[in-house]
């Protein structure tokens, strides 16, 4: 039982590969204009808040937090992981949506940051 359920997630983990490589080629067929007229959508932050995060401080960042892939349930660390590769998300270009707490980028392998967005004036 544990070598069938070992191929299956070996199987659907190849398969979303495959299938972010193939967006990623598509996207980058298509033309300017094209990318230019459809703005990038953003996921519920859920997506993102069902990971386990570890708080860090850094000297530049000051504090923020990181989701490792191997403390975190594969199909909701897999299925962030590739929102964010997906749209490019690093550090000078986070990912985050109109509501989120937090911004979201990634850095080296199996990891997802993310920080406190500052709240919005209002004046």
């Amino acid at each position: 039982m544990d070598k069938q359920i070992e191929f299956l997630v070996k199987l659907r983990d190849a398969s979303l590969m495959i299938a972010d490589a193939a967006n990623e080629y598509i996207d980058a067929m298509a033309p300017p204009e094209a990318k230019e007229k459809t703005p990038a959508a953003t996921v519920q932050e859920v997506t993102f808040t069902t990971l386990k995060f570890e708080a860090q401080q850094g000297a530049k960042l000051g504090e923020y937090e990181i989701a490792f892939k191997q403390t975190n349930l594969s199909d909701k660390w897999q299925s962030a992981y590739s929102i964010l590769r997906n749209s490019n998300a690093t550090i000078k270009d986070r990912y985050h949506g109109e509501s989120y707490q937090y911004s979201y980028w990634l850095y080296g392998e199996e990891k997802i940051y993310r920080q406190k967005l500052k709240p919005k004036s209002q004046n």
